[in-house]
């Protein structure tokens, strides 16, 4: 029975928080969500694009971009540990501190962008030839990710910015800058990779001769269009935070720092691991396409656009997380142990509905757009059953990602990255294999691609469930005095 005065007292404060802490943080959301989806549908309209020149331009691009997506992915995580950062010292009012830590990031961020170029331009035809990719195809993606080597320092400038901005609880810009490198990447693509004969067929033959002579570059034209978007987006985003009066008395162009080792080693500690359980994320998925290759087109088609579908949708719960991250850092910068503790079981509540709307959206509208994504009913009726398990892990999903969103909040990310090796690997990938090829001996056959997705939902239910009893066990620790946040 102690408990249950405890419990009561723990509820009426959460409600009490949830009514002035929601509103921020779906404001703080909505932009993150609409500024991943623009940066997706950069991807969906590479794979449009050149699917519609040949089959082999579109697996060069296929291929090429499940190599310069994970690294990219690993950038991104690294410095999302700014973010809690900014979040920190903005809510101690130790503005200004945080320059100097944007400006270290920015020099990680180079160098990530260098690295990332150099294994593009030095790896990948080592890599092909290992994969067995065919010739034509391995020749084409080198020369497309030759070109979007060249955007690599330009993407991982912006992410650096981006992470800063919504460390200060500003997410707008990330939306207007991601969707107006979508307003680039699509003419440019159109350009460069159908040249002058796509111009003429879109605009007539009155075009001049130049134009109607430019050549079209097929898949090394899409990665220049790639570069030349990533590039276009770092200089706006380097405008925007130079120029607004947003950020307040942080004068981000002011005299730059030099590289300092003790803050670029803070950003490290909080962002390696944050970029490494992301790397995870996107290999479990990567490998898991793999091994269904071997199943025949029909399954590999299904898993596609289920996996496709259900991806967009995470959209959401990924956005709030990020926002989750900068309210708990805000509320901790500020002292406020104890609701800093409600704000993060806050922004789990609203993850579960979240979820739950999610769930809903997937039980009305799988037919009408598998219908859409294909008229093959083999591969819709095969991709609908994977929707009814992907409405299974809906919860889950949304769970373990805005648990880990809260954590970062306390830049506690080492223990998510073991915790998602851990899940997503030797629960979630082993699982999903075992079940896929041997079944359960003496219960059922092999499961095929529905065995690979019931490991999916293993993984990430167990991944939910180890980071909530961290986060319980964190934010009651902070709350009590007896454990600390990682220092400024």
């Amino acid at each position: 029975m102690h408990g249950a005065p405890h419990l009561a007292t723990f509820l009426t404060d959460l409600l009490s928080v949830s009514r002035t802490e929601t509103r921020p943080l779906i404001r703080l959301t909505l932009p993150i969500c609409g500024a991943q989806l623009a940066q997706a549908g950069m991807s969906v309209t590479d794979v449009m694009m050149t699917g519609r020149v040949s089959a082999t331009d579109l697996a060069a691009v296929s291929v090429g971009s499940s190599l310069w997506l994970p690294l990219m992915l690993f950038m991104t995580g690294t410095l999302m540990g700014l973010t809690p950062i900014v979040a920190h010292l903005l809510g101690a009012g130790s503005t200004e501190r945080i320059r100097p830590s944007v400006h270290q990031a920015l020099w990680v961020a180079l160098a990530l962008g260098l690295v990332s170029a150099l294994l593009l331009w030095l790896s990948v035809t080592p890599i092909f030839r290992l994969m067995d990719v065919p010739h034509e195809v391995a020749q084409r993606s080198a020369a497309y990710l030759s070109a979007v080597a060249f955007g690599m320092p330009g993407v991982a400038l912006f992410q650096a910015l981006r992470a800063f901005s919504d460390g200060m609880n500003h997410t707008r810009p990330s939306l207007w800058i991601s969707l107006v490198g979508l307003a680039v990447n699509v003419p440019s693509n159109f350009v460069l990779i159908y040249g002058g004969e796509g111009l003429t067929g879109l605009f007539g033959d009155w075009l001049p001769a130049w134009m109607q002579g430019l050549p079209a570059l097929g898949a090394l034209g899409c990665g220049i269009a790639t570069a030349l978007s990533m590039w276009v987006m770092c200089l706006a985003m380097a405008v925007y935070t130079c120029r607004s009066r947003a950020y307040g008395s942080v004068s981000l162009w002011h005299s730059p720092t030099p590289p300092r080792g003790r803050l670029i080693g803070e950003l490290l500690y909080v962002g390696v691991p944050i970029g490494v359980a992301i790397f995870v994320e996107v290999t479990l998925f990567t490998l898991i396409s793999l091994f269904i290759a071997s199943l025949g087109e029909v399954t590999v088609a299904a898993h596609q656009v289920a996996l496709n579908y259900t991806s967009i949708l995470f959209m959401l719960p990924l956005a709030l997380s990020m926002a989750l991250t900068v309210r708990v850092g805000n509320t901790l910068g500020q002292g406020k142990v104890e609701r800093a503790r409600m704000v993060a079981w806050n922004g789990v509540l609203v993850s579960v509905l979240i979820a739950l709307f999610n769930s809903a959206l997937l039980w009305f509208t799988a037919e009408p757009v598998m219908a859409l994504y294909t008229h093959d009913t083999a591969v819709q009726r095969l991709a609908l059953s994977l929707i009814l398990l992907a409405m299974l892990y809906q919860i889950s999903d949304s769970l373990q990602v805005n648990l880990a969103g809260a954590l970062r909040g306390y830049k506690d990310t080492r223990i998510i990255m073991l915790i998602t090796l851990f899940a997503y690997w030797a629960v979630g990938l082993a699982g999903g294999h075992w079940l896929g090829t041997q079944g359960l001996p003496g219960w059922t056959e092999p499961l095929g691609v529905h065995g690979y997705w019931i490991g999916l939902i293993a993984g990430l239910t167990v991944a939910a469930m180890l980071l909530g009893e961290r986060l319980r066990r964190k934010t009651k620790g902070v709350a009590n005095g007896r454990l600390d946040i990682a220092p400024d």
